[in-house]
């Protein structure tokens, strides 16, 4: 019997082994086919899901719950492939929604812009137009709305909640140690509205933002900003006739009638089938355009979300897995420059001071160049401050150079509301170091302040020696307080302006290099490592995600908190600008 039982069982094990090896070759036949396209083909931009810096390595559609979707880096990279592409005759921007964030707009938008050049045309259509979506559809040369669509142009807004109320009638007390009184990550948990320091730093970054936004729609569409602010106070924009009187779109028209029009401008006959590609099939089009070989490299590092101990994953910034990557890039003889691609709010303090060290050991070997994305603060800054060079789009968030603890009393919801005591039995003085059960006592309070004061000098400390700038000087842009890729150059947090690609350009400038491949870090799993990972239950992120849509955030966001230990160096507070 058990003979019997042990020669199943190995024959379901290489069965299964076989069967993983099918699955294997049919995702690398996926990944390896080469995609054809034919002379006036249009090539489909849609963002109706997340983009991310880095695509996800996963080459077949709809596999155990994931999708195929470009990440920046590899729109950017179609864009300038389309450029030069002879069977690309333009572009249909499919704008109706649009998943990403203002900085990441703004690198495809100048993708775009950069496009137009070639003399191809760049039409876009929508049933309905948002402020992101607008701003990027503004880079087409003709803007189609549906007929009873309108432009939503109302200027930008932050809205917080506060949860003082909800914390008092649980009958439990946040205390609060921070550094930086424009450190506004706390204020939800003990004030009813914002501090008179964060609605004047919120209320100047929105406004920074949205004169970019107003700057780059009257360069497209030649409307004066004094008149753009008008119409937004005026909401003038409710009817598409009223978007079409002032100037905001270039013609009211249904779907059929767009593509009549698109069909025209290819030179098709009116039934004859538009020929399209969208962006992320594309990315299998191969590029024919001439490069110079070489073997040198330039190591793109991406760091994107919370920053925390350990590994971490393509969503998140694990101190091991980064510090990994940059030693493994400051080691190989042919990389000759870094760009770190960074994308966060920051996180954990310990593990950002961790990432800190490799940047520095790596810049004095070869030049790093730090690329922000739509936020790079508090801890997201820290591990950036010691590169050789620092760019940001003008519209990212950084700054935040502060840092806070939270220790929250729970004894009156558990004495009060739930009847619940405790008592204890220690060996020493502080043997129950930090208490959640009752309130810190004075010397306790002072002794995890201190610990915040070190932590902020030796943040500015370690941003003044990376920006030569003095401690002083530091501290008076510090305090926890954000700032816009604007203000952030005038006040020497960045040095230039520019996305992704004009880092890498920068870091070929330092480097001396006329012709380098890329090399892109940390490297991600293999999509049948994912599927087994999937399978066996160790990454359920994807499915998460899939189900949860855009509402994934939150969930992102209370795993954050739940992992939370020690001091932390975060942006002031995840916010949406609406």
């Amino acid at each position: 019997m058990f003979a019997s039982m042990l020669g199943t069982f190995l024959v379901f094990v290489v069965l299964f082994l076989i069967s993983l090896g099918i699955v294997a070759g049919i995702i690398a036949a996926a990944s390896s086919d080469e995609v054809i396209i034919y002379k006036n083909t249009v090539l489909v931009l849609k963002m109706d899901k997340p983009v991310a810096d880095r695509s996800p390595k996963m080459p077949v559609f709809g596999m155990f719950g994931t999708e195929k979707y470009s990440g920046l880096t590899d729109i950017l990279k179609n864009l300038k492939k389309a450029k030069t592409d002879r069977n690309i005759s333009g572009i249909y921007l499919d704008l109706s929604s649009v998943q990403a964030s203002m900085a990441t707009v703004e690198e495809i938008r100048e993708g775009l812009l950069d496009f137009k050049k070639s003399g191809k045309f760049i039409w876009a259509y929508s049933e309905g137009f948002d402020q992101k979506a607008y701003y990027l559809a503004s880079a087409a040369d003709k803007i189609y709305l549906t007929p009873q669509g309108m432009v939503f142009f109302t200027g930008l807004s932050v809205n917080e909640m506060f949860l003082k109320g909800t914390l008092e009638k649980l009958d439990i007390k946040i205390q609060v140690i921070r550094h930086g009184k424009f450190k506004a990550a706390t204020e939800p948990l003990f004030l009813d509205k914002m501090s008179p320091e964060n609605k004047q730093q919120t209320t100047e970054l929105i406004s920074c933002l949205w004169d970019k936004m107003l700057t780059g729609i009257s360069e497209s569409r030649h409307i004066s900003k004094d008149e753009l602010n008008r119409i937004a106070d005026s909401l003038k924009l409710s009817k598409a006739s009223e978007a079409l009187k002032y100037k905001f779109i270039d013609q009211v028209a249904y779907k059929d009638e767009f593509l009549k029009d698109l069909r025209s401008k290819i030179g098709l006959d009116e039934k004859a089938r538009i020929k399209t590609i969208t962006i992320d099939k594309y990315t299998d089009v191969e590029d024919h355009e001439k490069k110079a070989s070489s073997r040198d490299k330039i190591a793109i590092i991406y760091a994107q979300g919370s920053i925390a101990g350990g590994e971490g994953d393509d969503q998140s910034i694990g101190s091991e897995r980064i510090s990994k990557a940059i030693r493994k890039a400051r080691e190989d003889d042919q990389v000759k420059a870094i760009v770190f691609r960074i994308n966060s709010g920051g996180g954990d303090g310990l593990a950002s001071d961790i990432i800190w060290r490799e940047v520095v050991l790596a810049s004095k070997v070869k030049p790093v160049v730090a690329s922000f994305g739509d936020v790079a603060a508090s801890g997201g800054y820290y591990i950036a401050c010691a590169c050789t060079k620092i760019l940001a789009e003008p519209n990212t968030i950084t700054g935040s150079i502060g840092v806070f603890g939270l220790v929250p009393n729970f004894e009156g919801l558990m004495k009060n509301k739930l009847g619940i005591t405790f008592d204890e039995a220690k060996t020493n003085k502080n043997s129950g170091f930090i208490p959640v059960q009752r309130a810190l006592t004075p010397f306790e309070y002072a002794t995890i302040q201190k610990g915040i004061e070190d932590f902020y000098d030796n943040f500015i400390s370690k941003v003044a020696e990376g920006r030569k700038l003095t401690k002083a000087r530091v501290d008076s842009i510090g305090q926890g307080r954000v700032w816009s890729g604007v203000d952030a150059k005038r006040i020497g947090l960045i040095d230039e302006f520019g996305g992704l690609d004009k880092a890498v350009e920068v870091a070929a400038e330092l480097a001396k290099l006329k012709a380098y491949k890329i090399l892109s870090l940390p490297e991600q799993k293999e999509p049948i490592q994912q599927i087994i990972d999937q399978i066996f239950g160790n990454s359920p992120e994807s499915r998460i995600q899939t189900v949860m849509g855009e509402d994934y955030k939150y969930y992102r966001i209370l795993k954050e908190i739940r992992g939370m230990k020690g001091v932390q160096a975060r942006c002031l507070y995840d916010f949406d600008i609406n």
